[in-house]
């Protein structure tokens, strides 16, 4: 098993694959941010309204800058994975363009509604009414949130193909439609916004608590960080559930994808649940078992079956050891996340303010870079865990590559060109920040002179 898992490693496609995880896992983080942060302002910006209080205007204010640069970033990255599935997989868009272009389609559109309306937020500062203004932010939210919406559903018809006719290797008919709103579509799709927000509200709540770690302990930092942490403190119990709805979704519909994330071989009734450990040679080692604990998760009974990586060919199987070592990081990381989420909630309802101890802070300020590598070991187990597959049961991922020579020259010229975009970024990130400083108590008048450049 481990050596063919090499050999499937070792193959031709081993590069664009790498090459396309490179770019989604780079994009994913802007992806993400795109869709939450336009929430934390438009919420930042009501309560401001609300409440008079001009540090949440600021906050509003610097916060819409931010996301006005991630968006120009982003859009640069979503442009390049766009030449990407076309270039590197045309095998998978000559065979099935047809049945997955109207998401792509449909994104497009919420992609130029989202563009417009941050065009006018961000130029309507001082110039529309704060109503008017803040209206004008709401459809960046939406049109956020549907961007994401309809690309994951691509995705889940990746792994759970439906809405076409195919006769010898050829479409006969396609219902774009019904390939849309596959029986994975609903646990993917929320999994996945609530992962954005979840990712969203802990990285920008993590800035600002390692501010509040140097001394900044004021009305600006104590609100910044409430607001986007008490975002992702909501998103991470949610999240449980909505993980355990995709977990049986993937038991019933991809069980070696599930045997893989689990590092369970023999397909057998009390099953155990495995925490940790190494996957390698056909059985898991180092791990700390649950006895039957896998099948009262899956069947609310012991005697409940689980299928194992026996009850298919090994050249069918996924690289098991990386699938389960990522989900346990995702698991690990996100009940680490809830834990947070609780200390935060209990102080909060308990006490109505921020819990005291400076190893809350330190704890909120890793939870950002923690909410990420999570979010990228979901992917993984997502992606990796449906190998060998593209389309999962109907083309492997060796078919739909492109098989032009030279394919694998695209690898390094992306990671130069994300290195450069990534040095870019953060340098026009701190320069927004040093060239705006933070006054101590800023009165309306401080927020007035923060103009949006």
């Amino acid at each position: 098993m481990h050596s063919v898992n090499v050999t499937v490693l070792a193959a031709a496609d081993v590069a664009p694959r790498s090459q396309m995880g490179f770019s989604l896992g780079w994009h994913i983080i802007l992806a993400c941010l795109g869709v939450g942060l336009p929430a934390l302002v438009v919420f930042a910006e009501w309560r401001g309204m609300r409440t008079g209080d001009p540090t949440y205007r600021l906050l509003a204010r610097r916060w819409a800058r931010a996301l006005g640069v991630l968006f120009a970033v982003g859009a640069v990255s979503g442009t390049i994975l766009s030449f990407e599935m076309g270039v590197l997989w045309s095998g998978l868009m000559e065979r099935y363009g047809s049945v997955i272009g109207l998401p792509f389609t449909i994104e497009g559109f919420a992609f130029f509604i989202e563009a417009i309306f941050l065009g006018i937020y961000l130029y309507g500062w001082d110039r529309l009414s704060p109503r008017a203004h803040l209206l004008s932010g709401i459809p960046i939210l939406v049109a956020g949130v549907l961007s994401a919406f309809f690309v994951v559903t691509a995705n889940s018809w990746m792994n759970s193909p439906q809405g076409f006719v195919e006769k010898n290797g050829k479409l006969i008919s396609t219902d774009p439609w019904k390939a849309m709103f596959n029986a994975a579509t609903w646990p993917e799709t929320t999994h996945m916004l609530l992962a954005a927000f979840m990712v969203t509200g802990f990285l920008v709540a993590s800035v600002y608590a390692v501010a509040m770690l140097r001394g900044r302990d004021d009305d600006y930092h104590r609100h910044g960080l409430r607001i986007p942490l008490a975002m992702g403190a909501v998103g991470a119990p949610l999240q449980v559930i909505v993980g355990d709805w995709a977990a049986r979704y993937v038991a019933s519909d991809q069980p070696t994808k599930l045997a893989a994330m689990e590092g369970l071989y023999r397909s057998g009734t009390h099953a155990p649940l495995s925490v940790g450990g190494i996957y390698a040679g056909d059985s898991l080692k180092g791990a700390i078992h649950i006895p039957d604990g896998l099948s009262l998760l899956l069947h609310l009974n012991p005697n409940g079956f689980v299928t194992g990586l026996d009850a298919v060919p090994a050249d069918l199987r996924p690289p098991v050891a990386l699938v389960h070592l990522s989900f346990d990081a995702m698991v690990g990381i996100g009940s680490g996340l809830v834990l947070l989420a609780a200390w935060f909630g209990w102080t909060a309802w308990r006490k109505h303010r921020l819990p005291a101890s400076r190893w809350f802070l330190r704890a909120v300020a890793v939870s950002g870079v923690a909410a990420v590598i999570a979010m990228e070991a979901g992917w993984i187990v997502t992606e990796v865990g449906r190998q060998p597959w593209v389309v999962y049961g109907l083309l492997k991922t060796s078919d739909a590559v492109n098989p032009a020579s030279g394919i694998g020259i695209g690898l390094p010229v992306i990671v130069a060109v994300y290195t450069v975009l990534t040095v870019i970024l953060a340098a026009v990130l701190r320069r927004m920040t040093l060239s705006t400083p933070v006054p101590r108590a800023p009165q309306e008048a401080d927020v007035d002179s923060y103009t949006v450049v």
